[in-house]
């Protein structure tokens, strides 16, 4: 049965029946829906926040796990970036100094592709950075490693030319000097013979009696034979590798320009031709266009005490003959 409503009507005092119109029954109806919905739409984003759904803490596992997974795929990055420094190092400091070879530079070996757009499809992800970190640090490993690849297949390279390399470093004395008593000024400041001034001493100076026989240092190929007013008569020798001799004040020379020659070979005689105040040999060793201590390369001729009192001699503060 259905119920009836009354009201109290103030004007005569008296109860009468409620009429509700159904405009309105329609609004009540529509602000309980509307209540209920709003009501269950909150309690639905408290319970979304705050209490989990087994779907939700799968997924909140999931990513527990990847985000382990990422960093212990960092830690062995890391120690696969320790291990390569090390060999780095060894190919710097070890196998690179063995055959002559410059260090690769630390801006090509750190250097890595990159790109502002390369990793656009990593972004926007609650775990981007992350995800973009692992990536790069990945990108920089595996440059390393294409770097340190290449730089181990030149020194393969190197190590198979190794006897012609050996063959062309100058490694005797320019002349027979077995009691080395024919070493007279080395390498270093040294008093000019002729202006009396301390002056650069780019090479070592050897006596010799006039038409001694000179030898060339190494396997090379000469490629000047002049005369000129300080260096006289003079021979150079391009022996590959970086590396160059000279020998000057010459009496008489017999290599030719182009001549192809083996160590040990006579290249010249000694004399006291050009800026010269005695009959000697001046023999330089240059090495990528520097001039190096022709002591250095004596390891051919000498044994551990001949070179010990060669470079005694060597380092002596006395006067060049030119």
């Amino acid at each position: 049965m259905k119920k009836v409503k009354y009201y109290y009507n103030t004007q005569n005092l008296r109860y009468e029946k409620l009429n509700i119109s159904t405009g309105n029954k329609v609004w009540r109806v529509m602000g309980y829906v509307v209540a209920v919905v709003v009501t269950g739409f909150v309690i639905a984003l408290v319970l979304d926040e705050y209490v989990d759904s087994p779907a939700k803490k799968q997924l909140k596992r999931e990513l527990s796990m990847m985000q382990l997974q990422y960093e212990l795929i960092n830690q062995k990055m890391g120690q696969m970036d320790q291990v390569l420094g090390d060999l780095q190092e060894r190919d710097d400091n070890i196998y690179r100094v063995i055959f002559e070879a410059d260090p690769i530079p630390n801006s090509v070996r750190e250097g890595y592709y990159g790109g502002v757009n390369r990793y656009k499809d990593l972004e926007n992800y609650s775990n981007s950075e992350l995800m973009l970190s692992t990536v790069l640090q990945m990108e920089k490993i595996r440059k390393k490693f294409y770097i340190q690849s290449k730089s181990y297949d030149e020194v393969l390279e190197m190590a198979r030319n190794k006897e012609e390399m050996l063959a062309a470093i100058p490694a005797i004395q320019p002349i027979s000097n077995k009691d080395l008593k024919r070493m007279a000024s080395g390498y270093g400041y040294r008093i000019d013979p002729v202006y009396k001034t301390r002056a650069f001493h780019s090479g070592m100076d050897f006596t010799a009696p006039r038409g001694t026989e000179i030898y060339a240092t190494g396997d090379g190929v000469v490629i000047a034979t002049k005369r000129s007013r300080t260096l006289g008569i003079y021979v150079k020798v391009d022996h590959g590798y970086g590396y160059q001799t000279l020998y000057a004040h010459m009496n008489k020379k017999i290599a030719k320009p182009g001549t192809k020659i083996r160590r040990g070979e006579v290249i010249g005689y000694v004399g006291n031709t050009g800026k010269s105040v005695g009959p000697h040999l001046h023999y330089e060793v240059h090495k990528d266009g520097i001039k190096l201590n022709p002591v250095r390369y004596f390891y051919n001729d000498l044994n551990a005490e001949e070179y010990e009192e060669m470079l005694d001699l060597a380092s002596r503060q006395n006067q060049s003959l030119d």
